[in-house]
């Protein structure tokens, strides 16, 4: 997949399983039929294309890819450490090469520039927008790669001895994707480049973002790609494919918890009397949470006077560590935690198998949203008490 967050051939522990989820559903939705793009316009010209290639196993087979149906366009064998593939496709399709056996996918733009891929080291020479693509590709992928390579050494005992640290590690590196994504969507507007980045973009951002991109017409607004990655992230939040939407339309639970203090508090200390209160799932350990706090604050410092409420629970096991991070990013908010790690009462209460996440629950007691992050989040309290 283009945002490259590729599986580990080994056995991972539930304890890293939880944090990876996340990134996985990025990868793990349906795909859509060919047909979205025979209906766009701007792939309607045919164009011809060229890829010649090195690889350092012969025999091996070589995969050329087309990215929209994620379906083989031709195989070649290895020989004599090259290969080649040639023949006409879309004009701007995105198109991969990969080997036999490997989860990484070089991709390129079909843009009419001959390419010369090394399948060793995915990287290719070529126009300068499919040059930086794959500079880009290989950029966002490297931190999750490291974890991947230290997991890959590590035995089952060691991996569940040092779960909080990994996961920390495995957020850090999903957090950077996200934020490359969000740079490229900015940088490269004017190139074709941030539609193989897009199904991070949509994640953090919302799908409402693709009716903008396009209203704006923006350089790759109409590349079927970026539709098919609107769609999956859509499909991806859906109930039965994800949490993020369970218990929306329901009442709330009440939960118990000590704050920093030792002392015992309810959620329904603040439910109710007009007020909208967000409950966030986080833990000092995790660096997407803690990235996403500053957002939160602003929406707090913003509609708090409106009857904006926030109380954290926490997800860490290690008092010192969530009281150290509360007082580092300056949460007013109140704060609860069991101190049980993934055990926090929470987990299976509101089946939460990932974080950051979060509930917003009406002055009713009823959840109306889930894990809403970044501009979502802005959104979704505009609607309810205006700018």
């Amino acid at each position: 997949m283009s945002i490259s967050m590729k599986r580990e051939h080994c056995q991972v522990s539930l304890a890293i399983a939880k944090c990876e989820k996340w990134g996985q559903r990025v990868k793990s939705v349906l795909l859509l039929a060919v047909v979205i793009a025979l209906a766009m316009p701007s792939m309607a010209q045919q164009l011809n294309f060229s890829v010649n290639g090195t690889y350092g196993e012969d025999g091996k087979k070589i995969y050329l890819i087309d990215k929209l149906t994620e379906s083989t366009i031709d195989s070649v064998v290895v020989s004599s450490g090259k290969f080649s593939f040639a023949g006409t496709a879309q004009k701007d399709a995105l198109m991969g090469v990969r080997a036999e056996n490997q989860d990484w996918v070089t991709l390129f733009f079909n843009d009419g520039t001959p390419v010369d891929v090394n399948v060793n080291d995915s990287t290719l020479k070529g126009s300068p927008q499919n040059e930086r693509l794959t500079k880009y590709d290989k950029e966002q992928d490297a931190p999750m790669k490291n974890v991947r390579a230290k997991v890959s050494k590590m035995s089952r005992e060691e991996i569940e001895a040092h779960g909080e640290e990994l996961m920390d590690e495995m957020n850090k590196a999903i957090d950077a994707s996200i934020t490359m994504a969000n740079k490229l969507f900015k940088e490269e507007a004017n190139t074709l480049i941030p539609v193989a980045f897009a199904e991070l973009y949509f994640f953090d951002n919302g799908v409402e973002e693709y009716d903008r991109l396009v209203n704006e017409k923006v350089a790759f607004a109409n590349h079927p790609y970026l539709k098919k990655a609107k769609d999956e992230v859509a499909q991806a939040l859906k109930p039965q494919d994800s949490p993020k939407t369970a218990f929306i339309g329901q009442q709330y639970v009440d939960l118990e918890m000590a704050d920093p203090d030792g002392k015992m508090h309810k959620i329904s200390e603040l439910v109710g009397e007009g007020k909208w209160v967000l409950v966030d799932f986080w833990a000092s350990w995790c660096g997407p949470c803690r990235s996403e706090m500053p957002n939160v604050l602003e929406a707090y410092n913003k509609y708090h006077d409106k009857g904006f409420e926030v109380v954290g629970i926490s997800f860490d096991q290690k008092k010192e560590a969530w009281v150290k991070a509360i007082e580092q990013i300056n949460m007013p908010w109140m704060q609860l935690s069991d101190l049980k790690g993934w055990q926090c009462a929470a987990a299976p209460l509101y089946k939460i198998d990932a974080i950051p996440d979060n509930i917003l629950i009406d002055p009713q007691g009823k959840i109306i949203d889930r894990a809403l992050r970044g501009k979502p989040l802005h959104h979704r309290l505009q609607k309810i008490f205006g700018e």
